[in-house]
């Protein structure tokens, strides 16, 4: 991996809240994960977007973190997003005790600090991104070239969508989002917003409307 494509990290801000679901029980997905040909065909790259979205090198991710639809018990309803920062999965959650799992990447222990239930109040494509105050004042020479923000495209830390969370009518910071280096999915990364893989966002996306519910589970 080259030093320009390491230099690049961009972080956004954070995560999402956490309620009652559990693990997913699906251990044969989980004990020997293998990235298959499905996956490549999943992880290639999508055609008719503004701003490129490359074909991902599934050599640089633990297949693991890989899209999938799981065996999960939970008491969400189906169509609510479970985040499990832990395990760094983000879980759709289906009909009949199953649910589609994606790998994230999730903020450092310290900038994860938001929990709880949320509510997709604004999704938006190719989003412009913007750091937050906390963001400048801890890094200025990083992030204050940005506060006037970053419009959406190639680049852009926010990738090709990103899901916004409300509580209470009101904006929490955190987003789910897409990625401009999935190799970082299945980490613990900068600023603290849930990033995927940008063909998950996308797919994702397409799924959650607005006014969908949100859990982030404790970190």
């Amino acid at each position: 991996m080259s030093l320009h494509r390491r230099a690049f990290l961009l972080a956004a801000p954070a995560a999402l809240a956490g309620c009652a679901a559990r693990r997913s029980t699906d251990s044969a997905a989980i004990a020997a994960p293998v990235a298959t040909d499905r996956h490549a065909a999943l992880y290639a790259a999508v055609e008719g977007e503004p701003f490129p979205v490359p074909a991902v090198d599934l050599d640089e991710i633990d297949p693991k973190f890989l899209r999938r639809e799981v065996a999960y018990a939970t008491r969400e309803p189906a169509g609510t997003v479970v985040v499990d920062p832990s395990e760094r999965f983000a879980y759709l959650v289906l009909e009949k005790g199953r649910a589609l799992r994606y790998g994230v990447g999730v903020g450092k222990e310290e900038a994860f600090n938001f929990r709880g239930p949320a509510v997709v109040a604004r999704k938006a494509e190719w989003p412009r991104w913007t750091p937050t105050p906390a963001m400048i004042r801890r890094d200025p020479e990083r992030y204050a070239k940005y506060a006037g923000g970053l419009p959406g495209g190639e680049g852009n830390p926010l990738g090709p969508r990103a899901l916004y969370l409300y509580r209470d009518g009101r904006d929490t910071l955190y987003r789910l989002h897409g990625t401009v280096e999935p190799w970082t999915i299945g980490t613990m990364v900068s600023s603290g917003c849930v990033r995927l893989i940008n063909q998950d966002i996308i797919d994702l996306y397409r799924r959650v409307p607005v006014g969908s519910r949100v859990v982030v589970l404790p970190a």
